[in-house]
């Protein structure tokens, strides 16, 4: 990203960080249990302190100050999340109660109940935030798909976000969950690498114990970009991850295997627009599954004839109801949908990005059985040993 866009876009992230700390804080100050209790002083403290907590985290983080930044992040992540909570249940108050004007003597009894109950919701959060993936079955007709075939074991995860929130007990569990699925090729879909390649270095050795006999492939994500990409795909290859940087591969014959780097930072970066069909050029006949983290460019996508896309990136919303906000930018949230004829398939994602919080939407990893056109629901496709590639 070029020096002004990225310095333009934090600063816009931290005035719109510090006017949300601005409403919660204005409407904590009318709840009276606190009005009484805190001075407009100690009000105006805390939330500076709270607004400066993640990005001091990340800076220490950043410093090799580990000691310090790592337990510092990890509450500030989870602040992210009960402060959005608390927006979310505090304007649900405003609004029905048109700021106040309307039921003035029971609004700050309604401003403790939206507190109180934007508490609980962030425990719940954290709760489920910590629960493994679940895992989450389709079957997809893939109209190029050799009979032999048939009956093909794809496993796919996506958004990681691995580093100093999740590391290498949270990644061993997964990959081994991912291996007992005996896949027959294993996809990651962008995001695996959250902020600092540097954190995730050291998980080289765990991830490379991800395996499938047609190997492990992957596409980058918009992290992978605001990490480093060329540190990002540095760690993918010595993990020993085959790249797809808008191109294919024929990973078994009749079946080709397309990715694109992030759409959504190649557009911030201005890198224009054509990734999709220059992925997808001169590929030879057969069934066709194009991975891209961002869930757009999939109208060029059911053009250029793929069968089935793959994406990630908007976490179902992770903590409800921001699945709404995030619906605005992204028709395509959560789960399968028909393009023209194509499948597209939006992943929740297997980690969490910023709070290490969900709520109602589990983290999840997504086995796909495909079949060719003349299936009829037996699997004729006998998965080989597994092996590395």
């Amino acid at each position: 990203m070029n020096g002004w866009r990225f310095a333009l876009f934090m600063a816009l992230m931290l005035a719109i960080w510090a006017l949300v700390h601005g409403y919660v804080f204005w409407r904590l100050s009318t709840i009276p249990w606190i009005a009484t209790h805190c001075s407009v002083r100690s009000l105006v403290l805390t939330a500076l302190a709270l607004w400066l907590s993640y990005p001091l985290a990340r800076l220490l983080n950043a410093r090799n100050l580990e000691a310090v930044g790592v337990p510092l992040e990890y509450a500030a992540a989870v602040w992210i999340g009960v402060l959005f909570l608390m927006l979310a249940a505090l304007l649900a108050v405003d609004l029905l109660t048109v700021g106040g004007w309307l039921l003035p003597n029971f609004t700050p009894k309604l401003r403790t109940g939206a507190v109180l109950a934007a508490g609980v919701l962030s425990i719940i959060g954290v709760v489920q935030g910590l629960r493994a993936p679940v895992v989450r079955d389709y079957e997809v007709q893939m109209a190029g798909l050799p009979p032999e075939r048939d009956g093909f074991n794809l496993v796919a995860i996506s958004d990681l976000h691995l580093g100093t929130l999740k590391g290498e007990r949270w990644l061993t569990k997964l990959i081994g969950r991912v291996n007992d699925l005996k896949p027959d090729l294993v996809v990651i879909v962008g995001d695996l690498v959250d902020g600092n390649v540097r954190h995730v270095e050291t998980l080289i050795p765990t991830l490379k114990q991800l395996r499938s006999p047609l190997g492990v492939w992957t596409v980058t994500g918009n992290h992978e970009y605001y990490a480093g990409l060329e540190g990002s795909v540095h760690l993918l290859e010595a993990a020993g991850y085959g790249l797809l940087h808008d191109r294919w591969t024929e990973v078994s014959p009749g079946l080709i295997l397309a990715g694109v780097d992030d759409l959504t930072a190649k557009e911030q970066f201005g890198q224009g627009d054509g990734a999709v069909e220059k992925a997808l050029t001169n590929r030879p006949p057969g069934a066709t599954i194009l991975l891209s983290h961002t869930p757009l460019g999939s109208d060029a996508a059911s053009s250029a004839g793929v069968d089935l896309m793959l994406s990630g990136h908007t976490h179902a919303g992770q903590i409800w109801p921001f699945n709404y906000l995030v619906r605005i930018k992204y028709k395509f949230l959560n789960g399968r949908y028909d393009v023209n004829g194509m499948t597209l398939i939006v992943s929740r994602g297997a980690g969490t990005w910023g709070p290490p919080m969900r709520l109602w939407q589990p983290s999840e990893i997504l086995r796909i059985k495909l079949r060719s056109p003349d299936s009829r629901g037996s699997s004729r496709y006998h998965q080989i040993p597994n092996s590395r590639r």
